[in-house]
This record gives structure tokens, sequence and C-alpha cells, in this order.
């Protein structure tokens, strides 16, 4: 049997679809009543099949809590296999003990309860920020080190020590692998996370920065994490990235398909702090997360890149082509967006 945290997030809901592909169930952690949970994932479902209904119905619920190392030894009762992706990603400032306390303390109560359950292996999904930070315009690989750096968000900070918690487990004798995924775009809800992107080019995005970074379609994110759980790969950790594309292009890229105006206007730094400094207007007088920090600000204007030879060399892995992504997801937004 295997068990799946962060079922109901993005990359958690289309990896739930890969595995119900080729398995009569999966376990579920939640939190949230079912039917909340039912209304974030069916419109990632829907993307797969017009009957979303039956894909859900194949998934074993169980309550649960990362944080909560008890209600973790209960969940993982009669597992092998533990998916782990339940995270929270934020780069509000506000947010910061939030973030620490979920993607670094829960990491570590699910690696213990792992290990005290026998769990026979355990994927864990970090990030491309958990690595350390080349030179500008230099390639990222696994094993770029990691430097403490004003540039590195409290999220990135949290992915980090969350690694060191998974290499921890696999001293103390649990079998794990992680994956390291860069910018991930597919279907979702559209006001959340990567997805947003869409919203925001549709509505007539104006601007852009010079900077750049890699992404990856959510489904080969899904498809490697499945590959790697079942070879003999252990103790390893793995870049999940298809290309590395500058801002620009990705705007173009998403207004094409999209059938919109891209954005003219390239944002250099001092409107980027404008942005900023309106973003944390409008969230003072919304009571909303601001929509632009200054570490989000900040890496929109550099340029990073990344390698994916680790894990093409490793497992034969062939990434969808971004544009494919794009033009697939602006399908999708344009026949579901209300």
């Amino acid at each position: 049997m295997i068990l799946l945290t962060g079922g109901t997030g993005f990359l958690g809901g289309h990896l739930l679809v890969a595995l119900l592909k080729k398995h009569e169930s999966v376990k579920v952690i939640h939190r949230k009543s079912i039917e909340n949970c039912k209304q974030q994932l069916l419109p990632v479902f829907n993307f797969y099949t017009d009957e979303p209904e039956a894909i859900f119905n194949k998934i074993q619920w169980v309550e649960a809590d990362v944080l909560d190392i008890h209600s973790l030894m209960d969940a993982l009762e009669g597992v092998t296999h533990v998916y782990h992706c339940a995270a929270i990603v934020s780069f509000n400032k506000s947010d910061k003990e939030h973030v620490m306390r979920t993607n670094v303390e829960g990491t570590a109560n699910v690696v213990n309860a792992c290990l005290k359950q026998g769990i026979q292996k355990l994927c864990h999904v970090s990030s491309i920020a958990a690595l350390g930070r080349v030179q500008h315009n230099e390639l990222n690989t696994e094993a770029s080190l990691w430097k403490n750096s004003p540039l590195n968000s409290s999220y990135s900070i949290s992915k980090f020590h969350s690694e060191q918690e998974v290499w921890r487990g696999i001293e103390e004798g649990l079998q794990a692998v992680m994956v390291n995924p860069s910018v991930i775009l597919g279907p979702n809800q559209w006001q959340l996370g990567t997805a947003k992107l869409f919203e925001l080019v549709w509505k007539g995005l104006k601007f852009y920065t010079k900077g750049s970074n890699g992404y990856v379609d959510v489904r080969d994110v899904a498809k490697a994490m499945i590959q790697l759980m079942e070879s003999d790969i252990s103790a390893e950790r793995y870049i999940i990235s298809s290309e590395n594309l500058n801002y620009h292009k990705l705007f173009n890229l998403m207004a094409l398909h999209l059938h919109k105006k891209p954005p003219q206007i390239e944002a250099g730094k001092y409107l980027s702090k404008v942005a900023v400094i309106a973003s944390s207007l409008y969230s003072l007088l919304s009571g909303k997360a601001p929509f632009i920090t200054k570490e989000t600000a900040s890496t929109a204007q550099r340029a990073y890149q990344y390698s994916n030879d680790k894990i093409r060399n490793a497992i034969n892995f062939t990434f969808i082509p971004i544009e494919e992504t794009i033009r697939e997801t602006s399908e999708y937004f344009l026949k579901t967006y209300q």
C-alpha cells in the first residue's frame, strides 16, 4: 500500500492520478473535510478524464497531520511506500514560522514514522530552491553547494533543512530518494500557484523581467517520482527540470496559446521595487498575501539554469517539451476558466 502526503496539492493531485492508474487504491492523509478535498482535486482530475469521480472514489482517506507523529504512525499501518509532497510554499515573511515548522518538522516526523514503521522506501519532494546558488548564468546541478545568502528565502531554507532530515533518515537505514523540481507547470485551480500565471497572461500581463528559470511539466515530476520509487535507487537526489527559459519567452508562449497579446514592457529593478511596495500596500489593505515580495522580485531579475543530466542518465528519462505543456495547459484553461 502507498501513502501520499500533500495529496490535495498541485503536484499531489497529478501524482495521485498517475499512482491510481497503477494501483487499486492509494492512502492519502487529510486534515480538511473530504468534500473540501474533493473540490480541490476535481479541477486536476478533470484534465485527465470525463469521469473524475471514478478517480476520487479510489482514494483511501486517512485523517492525519505531518505535525502529529502519532497520527502519522497510525496512517502508516499496512503501508510500504511513502510519497511526501506536503509542504507550505510561501515567500511571505509573515508565513516564515509556519513554513519552517511544516516543511522541516513535518518532514522530520515523516522520516521518523517511516523508520519506526519499517517503510520500504520514501520519496521526498524537495525543490530547486534547496540547491546551492551558483554564479549568475552558471548551471545548477545536484552537486551545487548550499550557501547562506540574503537571496535565500524562508521557503528555500526550509527545503534545504527538510532534505537534511531525509539524509539523516538515510543514515539511520531508510531507503529514500529526493526530487528537486524546477518551476512546475500544468493545470490546477487557476488562482493558485504557477497556474495563476496563465490567468495573469489571459488578463493582459504587460510586464516581464529579464531573468530566467527552469520549468517542468507536472506530469513529468509525477512520472519521475514513480520511476525512482520503482527502481533500486536510494540515497540520491535529482533535479527534475525540462528546459531553461527566460521569462519573456515563457510569457510569449503563454500569450500565443491563450490568444492574447504578449507582455511588451521590461520591468527593471526600479519598477520591480515599485511593484513590491504596491503589492505590500495591497496586502495591508486587503488582508491577502502580497502577490509580489522582495524575494520573488529579486529572483525574477536573475538568470537561473538547471541541468537535468543526472535524472536522464539514471533512468533514461525523457521530458515533455515545455511548449507542449503550455499549449495543453492553455487549452484546458480556455475550456474551464470561469
